[in-house]
């Protein structure tokens, strides 16, 4: 459907109104980019009315201030609860104009007042010193997403409708975000969302032709070519193309009720529906200057961000800007203390309907504290340490069963396709993965209304996961370890969204993004190389301190302990490492609890001579480094008798940093206490060693501390030459010792050369019989 093709569906007076709101915001807008006193033009435009400094991006705003505007018209006809995505990266201008307008922004923002004084200041703090970004950032009310990296609002969009039936998600994809990997993947959300539980998401498709000097792909294709793509993805594309305001609006509005009717219709059942979506092709930089220094500016690439640059400097551009500003007819818009007028404001709903004012943008107001079960009901007996062995993510997996049963309509587990690999399979006895399309005979838990989000699309997972979190609910999100680093960015922008949300007083706690990162660098022996990766903890670890947290349980026990800790917390990141394969339980219930209560301990039972100072400090973070610094605590009883050796075992990795560096930090007093400030460590870590020498850089026997670690010597082989190859194992750790601790290495040269024998053995034996050594294999406390 064309603008052309649309009869007249707005009466007179609905067209004047909804177009008076678009012309307001588009006024708002301009006067952010460019204006920094005069607000209501109640004077001729001077240079010093101008900012200095011009930022902001014009280009996409009028079209997303022409479907906000509509869409206000469609909530106060039908009543409804409506969010809006914004798509666009520089989208602000238009958000911050539409907020304001409707009243959301001055009441989140008192400062900002709804008047010419607050216009001023509206105008003056958009991407000014000490004021608000250029982006749809956490300062807009209604806003869940940024934009500043394009890709995600699909995915956002999608994750805040699951489980929230009768919201409508409105989600403006701009046709430059289009071209993005992680967007293209999001339109196949609609398959997993599931009509009569969940809300609807309305994508509309923004073709305003360009990029910041390319034009898009989808704006350059055929209509036919385009409507037969988003048919292939499941939906059915109305299209509203051209550029007469009044035309534009009327088929806007027939649009947009043509795709409410059918959402409407697909919410009371049938067949699996064809979701509707809406295509609008709109000048970009509509309404705004179209020759600027004889050049061609609306409708091209050179509208996208301030197309009068020397508004300031130049008479010609500040006549044109004074101009521009004055087509919108301001005096009709806003009375003389600078309040939209009637006109302005008929068409903008009130209360939570304000889609700036929605409880589901704003999570913290919706939402509701996850039940959880007793950590102590579900952690395995272990009457000395080691004895017991398990499958940590094993044990982990029946804790999140009983998640999901105590909590049916708020909490979701999200992963690509690795939940069984994952062995948190008995999530299954109690729901099944969200399953939109047909199923066969062969396939397993699969069904409409399941609570699994598998999709083999990390992009996807994390996007749906930040959406649903950001809406008010809980998640958890299960990857393997060296898959994750494909949301590097994406994390990068959650925990700078995080990190603004926690200083906006009216912005309320939500759910932590989870992570729980399992099959690991040091169990991946079988597939090889490229999935033997630890790095995305280093990457975390230089995020903003007071939003990440980094754990590293050594068994099932401390696993569950991390797991309720975090999956209880408000407005963070937590990294939990843990692997899948059966593995010694080292700490019974009460015990794992003291030590993640503790973050570090000293791990007295595995620790010899413990009352007189340690000759050495063997420390370990992670599961495969803690096997193997017991196993060299248990070689060095045997072979330096002796030697007083501590045993330190780290769950939560930013108890290393220095208190005044990270809100878990050890102050260097309880560093020093642990640690020793002055002997020898010996520390094997789950990742790249030289993070634990960043972490620990300040403290006074950092000189002293020996870090082992992943050192990217990675293949196909036996878990075990995994260790070797990076010089982690048990035998290279007892050599570490040896070398290091004062004097023992003229005492101890035979056991030294023992440990250099087995290493070598270890070769031998590995090349001839495929396996590890049964010492190795079948080793215990």
């Amino acid at each position: 459907m064309t603008a052309a093709d649309v009869r007249a569906e707005l009466t007179a007076a609905e067209l004047s109104q909804v177009d008076a709101q678009w012309r307001a915001a588009n006024y708002l807008a301009v006067g952010q980019i460019y204006l920094m006193d005069n607000p209501l033009l109640s004077e001729p435009l001077r240079p010093e009315h101008v900012k200095p400094r011009l930022l902001g991006h014009w280009g996409t705003s009028p079209g997303l201030n022409f479907v906000y505007a509509h869409l206000n018209r469609a909530i106060v006809r039908r009543d409804f609860p409506a969010m809006f995505v914004t798509g666009p990266g520089h989208g602000g201008p238009a958000l911050f104009a539409h907020t304001w307008l409707e009243g959301s922004y001055s009441e989140a923002w008192p400062e900002v007042p709804y008047d010419a004084a607050g216009m001023k200041e509206l105008f003056r703090q958009f991407s000014f010193p000490g004021g608000v970004p250029s982006h749809v950032a956490p300062q807009v009310p209604g806003s869940i997403h940024e934009g500043g990296e394009l890709g995600y609002s699909l995915a956002h969009a999608f994750g805040a409708a699951f489980d929230n039936p009768g919201l409508v998600v409105a989600c403006v994809v701009g046709d430059g975000e289009a071209e993005t990997g992680p967007l293209a993947t999001s339109w196949h959300s609609a398959k997993f969302l599931d009509p009569a539980r969940d809300g609807a998401v309305l994508p509309i498709l923004h073709l305003n032709g360009y990029k910041i000097a390319n034009p898009t792909v989808l704006s350059r294709i055929s209509s036919q070519d385009l409507a037969e793509l988003m048919r292939g993805y499941g939906y059915r594309p109305i299209f509203v193309e051209g550029s007469d305001p009044e035309t534009m609006h009327h088929a806007m509005a027939a649009v947009l009720d043509d795709a409410l009717d059918d959402l409407d219709r697909i919410r009371r059942g049938g067949d699996r529906p064809r979701w509707p979506m809406i295509v609008l092709r709109s000048p970009k930089g509509w309404t705004g200057p179209s020759i600027v220094d004889g050049q061609q500016v609306e409708g091209t690439w050179r509208a996208h961000q301030v197309p009068l640059p020397a508004a300031r400097e130049n008479p010609e551009h500040l006549k044109q800007l004074e101009h521009w500003l004055r087509s919108y007819r301001p005096d009709e818009l806003f009375d003389r203390t600078g309040r939209p007028t009637d006109s302005v404001t008929a068409l903008i709903p009130r209360g939570e309907r304000r889609m700036g004012s929605s409880p589901h943008a704003n999570g913290g107001l919706v939402l509701h504290p996850l039940g959880l079960p007793e950590v102590g009901g579900h952690t395995v007996a272990s009457p000395q340490p080691g004895v017991s062995i398990a499958e940590p993510t094993r044990v982990l997996g029946r804790f999140l069963r009983d998640v999901f049963t105590l909590n049916p309509e708020n909490f979701r587990l999200f992963g690509p396709d690795e939940t069984a690999s994952n062995r948190l399979d008995a999530v299954f006895e109690v729901t099944d993965k969200t399953w939109e399309l047909p199923v066969y005979a062969v396939d397993e838990h699969l069904a409409p209304d399941g609570r699994v989000m598998e999709v083999l699309s990390e992009h996807l997972c994390q996007g749906w996961l930040e959406g649903y979190l950001l809406s008010g609910r809980h998640g958890l999100f299960s990857c393997y370890e060296a898959f994750v680093h494909i949301v590097d960015s994406m994390l990068n922008q959650h925990v700078k969204w995080l990190k603004v949300h926690r200083s906006i007083p009216w912005r309320r706690p939500v759910a932590s993004l989870n992570y729980l990162l399992t099959s690991h660098v040091w169990r991946q022996d079988h597939n090889g190389f490229s999935h033997q990766d630890p790095g995305f903890v280093d990457h975390v670890a230089n995020k903003s301190a007071e939003v990440v947290r980094v754990y590293f349980p050594p068994d099932a026990n401390t696993l569950l302990h991390v797991a309720a800790h975090c999956l209880r917390s408000r407005d963070y990141v937590n990294v939990i490492v843990a692997g899948k394969n059966d593995s010694p339980v080292w700490l019974d219930d009460e015990q794992a609890a003291l030590h993640c209560a503790r973050g570090i301990g000293i791990w007295e039972w595995a620790s010899t001579h413990v009352d007189r100072e340690p000759d050495v400090v063997l420390a370990c973070a992670g599961d495969a480094p803690t096997l193997e610094v017991l196993a060299a605590a248990k070689l060095l009883r045997e072979l330096v008798p002796d030697l007083a050796v501590r045993v330190v075992n780290v769950v939560d990795l930013m108890r290393l940093q220095p208190a005044a560096e990270h809100p878990h930090g050890f102050t260097d007093r309880e560093f020093d206490a642990v640690f020793t400030p002055d002997r020898p460590v010996i520390f094997a870590y789950h990742g790249y060693p030289w993070l634990i020498h960043r972490l620990a850089y300040r403290r006074t026997n950092h000189h002293d501390m020996h870090v082992r670690g992943y050192i990217e010597h990675g293949t196909t082989t036996t878990p075990f030459d995994m260790l070797v190859r990076n010089n982690m194992d048990r035998f290279q750790l007892v050599i570490d010792v040896i070398d290091r601790v004062p004097g023992l290495l003229a005492t101890a040269g035979i056991p030294r050369q023992r440990m250099t024998e087995a290493r070598e053995r270890h070769h031998r034996w590995i090349l001839e019989h495929g396996d590890d050594l049964p010492e190795i294999r079948d080793w215990s406390w």
